[in-house]
Order: C-alpha cells, then sequence, then structure tokens
C-alpha cells in the first residue's frame, strides 16, 4: 500500500522560545522532513486505473489501462507497470505495456482493482482503487432432447436426456427428474450451456415423463415434458389355420389368424403362401391380425406369417394346408382330363381321316366323268309278297346313278317280275334287243354341280 503522506509539524518552531538556540538535532529532523514532502505525495495525484467496458458481461473479456498523470512525468524512465485485484496480481506479472487483456471475466473476478508503477530507481506510485462488477446473464430458455430422438427407445438400450439452455452465463446447475412429481434423477454444475444425463439400460419402468432445470443463481429456468416410451421387439408368432371343417374344400373360407405374444405395438403382420405374400394387416394396440382366403385347388402348400413393430421382423413356423377335391369334382376332373389326352392324342387322327375322305371324294369325282366306267352288275333281290292272291304291280330298284357318257346321266332300273304275273302269261316274251331285268332311263343334263349318290351317302 502507498505510504502515508509526511507534513512538517509546526509545533517544533513554537516550542523554540524566543532568544534561545535551537536544538541542532531538531533542526536536521526538520530538514530532512521537508526534503522528502514532495515526493512523498499520495499515488492518487500520480496515476489513474480504468476498465473497458466498466460493467463487463460474464463470459466476456475486460482490458485495464493504467494511465500516467502530468504530475507523474518526474518519475524516471523506463517504467513497469502492474495491476492487482484486491492482493492478488494479474497477469504475468509486471511489464512496460499500460493496458492488460482479460479475455474473460467471471462473476466471481467482482472486486477492487488497482494499479501501480515503478522505476529502475526503485521510485514506486499507486493507482487508487476502483470496483468492478461483472454482471451475469441469467438462464433462458431451457428445454429437454432424447437420444434416440422422439422418446422412442429399445428396451435394453441407452437412452440420454439433453438439457440445453440459449443463454446464460456462470455456472450453470442442471437438474433431471423423472415424473410430474419430479422424482430427481441427477444434479451437476459446469460451466456450459448444454449437459447429459444418461440412463445406460432402459427397462419398462422407465417410460416415464421427464424435465430439467437449469440455474445460473439469479433463477431456476424449468424445461417442458418429455415423454419417453420404452419399446420391446416383437416374439415369433405364431399362425393358425381356421378352416370351417375338418377338411378344406375349394370354395372354403379359411382364416388365417398370425399373432405374436408380446412386442410393443404398432404391429404389422405379412402372410405368406410358400414365399408369395397374400396380404397385410397391421395393429395399433397389440394383438393378432387375421387375413381370409377363398380356397382353391392351387391353395395347398405351406403357409406362415411374420410380424414386424420396426425393432426387427420375426418369421412363424411353416403350416401345411391340404386342400381336399370331392369324389365327384376328381370324376369329373378325370373326364376332363381323359377327354383333353384323346383329343390331343386323336387330333392328328381325325385330320388325317378327313384328308383321305376329302381325297376319295375327288378320285370319285374322276371316276364318274370317266366314259369308260361299267356299271355294276344287278343284285339279285328277292321278290316280296310271294303267291299272293293279289296282283302286284312291278316293282323297280334304283340302285346306282352315274354319268355314262357326255353331259348325259343315265339311270340304272331292275325289273323284278313277279312269279304270278310270269306264270298267267308265259307265253310273253321279251322284246328283241331289250333286257328284261335292266333298263336305262335318259334323266338330265349332268352338271358339275351334281354329286355322286354313293358319294353323298
Amino acid at each position: 500500500m502507498p505510504p502515508p503522506s509526511v507534513k512538517l509539524d509546526s509545533s517544533f518552531a513554537e516550542k523554540a522560545s524566543p532568544g534561545t538556540v535551537p536544538n541542532p538535532v531538531l533542526m536536521l529532523l526538520a530538514l530532512v522532513l521537508l526534503m522528502c514532502a514532495a515526493p512523498c505525495e499520495p499515488a492518487s495525484e500520480a496515476l489513474l486505473l480504468t476498465a473497458r467496458p466498466s460493467r463487463p458481461k460474464e463470459g466476456g473479456s475486460m482490458t485495464l489501462t493504467c494511465e500516467m498523470q502530468a504530475t507523474s512525468q518526474k518519475l524516471g524512465a523506463p517504467v513497469q507497470f502492474c495491476f492487482f485485484r484486491e492482493s492478488q496480481a494479474l497477469g504475468q506479472g509486471c511489464s512496460h505495456s499500460p493496458e492488460l487483456q482479460l479475455p474473460t471475466v467471471w462473476r466471481k473476478d467482482s472486486g477492487s482493482y488497482w494499479c501501480k508503477a515503478k522505476t529502475l530507481a526503485i521510485r514506486v506510485t499507486w493507482s487508487p482503487r476502483i470496483q468492478i462488477q461483472v454482471q451475469g446473464v441469467p438462464v433462458w430458455n431451457v428445454s429437454l432432447e432424447t437420444q434416440p430422438p422422439g422418446g422412442q427407445v429399445q428396451k435394453g438400450k441407452k437412452l440420454v436426456l439433453i438439457c440445453l439452455a440459449t443463454q446464460g452465463t456462470g455456472d450453470i446447475t442442471f437438474s433431471w427428474y423423472k415424473g410430474v412429481l419430479g422424482l430427481i434423477l441427477e444434479t451437476k454444475t459446469q460451466r456450459s450451456l448444454t449437459a447429459k444425463f444418461e440412463i445406460p439400460a432402459v427397462t419398462d419402468s422407465d417410460a416415464e415423463n421427464y424435465f430439467c432445470t437449469a440455474d445460473n443463481g439469479y433463477h431456476p429456468s424449468i424445461s417442458e415434458l418429455v415423454s419417453v416410451t420404452v419399446r420391446s421387439p416383437v416374439s415369433r408368432p405364431v399362425l393358425t389355420l381356421g378352416a370351417p371343417g375338418a377338411q378344406a374344400f375349394p370354395g372354403d373360407m379359411m382364416e388365417l389368424r398370425c399373432e405374436a405374444q408380446s412386442g410393443s405395438p404398432p404391429i404389422r403382420y405379412r402372410f405368406y403362401h410358400e414365399d408369395i405374400i397374400l396380404g397385410s394387416n397391421s395393429t395399433l394396440s397389440g394383438g393378432g391380425a387375421s387375413f381370409n382366403l377363398s380356397l382353391t385347388t392351387e391353395h395347398s402348400g405351406n403357409y406362415s406369417c411374420e410380424a414386424d413393430n420396426g425393432l426387427g421382423a420375426q418369421r412363424s413356423e411353416a403350416v401345411m394346408l391340404s386342400v381336399t377335391v370331392p369324389v365327384e369334382d376328381r370324376k369329373e376332373l378325370l373326364a376332363s382330363g381323359v377327354l383333353e389326352g384323346l383329343l390331343g392324342t386323336l387330333g392328328p387322327t381325325v385330320m388325317a381321316l378327313s384328308l383321305c375322305c376329302w381325297l376319295k371324294k375327288r378320285l370319285g369325282r374322276r371316276e364318274a366323268e370317266d366314259p369308260g366306267r361299267i356299271p355294276p352288275s344287278p343284285v339279285p333281290q328277292v321278290p316280296n309278297y310271294i303267291n299272293s292272291a293279289v296282283p302286284l304291280q312291278e316293282q323297280f330298284v334304283y340302285e346306282n346313278v352315274n354319268v355314262v357318257s357326255g353331259d348325259e346321266v343315265y339311270s340304272l332300273v331292275y325289273h323284278r317280275q313277279q312269279e304270278r304275273q310270269a306264270a298267267v302269261d308265259p307265253q310273253r316274251t321279251p322284246t328283241s334287243g331289250q333286257n328284261a331285268s335292266a333298263i336305262y332311263f335318259k334323266l338330265k343334263k349332268a352338271s358339275p354341280a351334281d354329286v355322286d349318290y354313293e358319294d353323298a351317302m
């Protein structure tokens, strides 16, 4: 501390009586005091300490300047400057710079500041003290976040609760609470706007509402409630097939029921026939799901289902289904199969026979157009009504019709004479040059459109 000012005490002159010689010792002491009076003046007249800013904010910087007054120029150069807070030296000690930069100040840095200057002659002077109060910024806008985001965490996994403040200076105390009633979980103090609290492995009991607070000495700031949901993976589902009876027949409506015994909803179920998906269904509140299927003969085979809630899909064991075909349907299927087989086998044969018939017709027409064709011999016919008492008319039998020559058509007629008529007129002789049993009649002009009677039959 700067020494107190020294002043000459006038009592020495008052004590000397007139006509007496002053004491030489007293006179020497008074002379020394007079010589030391000027240099030993208070330091407040030599140095002045200033701070920028004069009201620094917590977490910000501050600059101290030690300014020399005009009367202090009597001090010899060079000069070294030293800065103090209370009785504690600041910086790296004394230097030739009249300024000292403090990068960061906190509220605990509030107090009394002063500086001093000294020369090589060890002449020292001090500045008056100034009071500096570091201003803090209250915590504001506190929020709570979770990892994983959204508060959805799998059972047995880690949950991180992050408490954040938008602003606030100095040491901040963070606290985490569980439930609406505020069961405190943990408290930590650090010079940061963010703090974390971890639950290494969550259980079903950790599914709750959470909130946090932050306080830097002014007033606490509280976050909003955040809901945490603990989700469990689905277990392996079980598939059941519900048929109307003991056996499944084509046309029956069958229900496929898939259910996982555990797992957090929502759960999505998928139904498979062999490895082909038939359909899907979802449940929002747990339980199983169903899928209806109208059976056909093609629906025999293995069925399975799958459950998935986003934490890993699980597949059920395969269930075998056999669709039974009734006996009547089997006969129809057998007849249909046989018919299809015959058609497949006899098809080429039928086509070959049709081709042969067509060729035969073509060849028959060509033979009919040949004039050298010889009519067939008459076929003897057994007379009808033999020995009948009533005379019968003559009967004619038309055996064949052919084109004999040119464009004329002749019909060969067989004449059958009854025995009774022959007996009555035994003297009748056939006309000369005329066959009694075969007579040809000219019918009409032949045309290409005429068809052989035999071919037509």
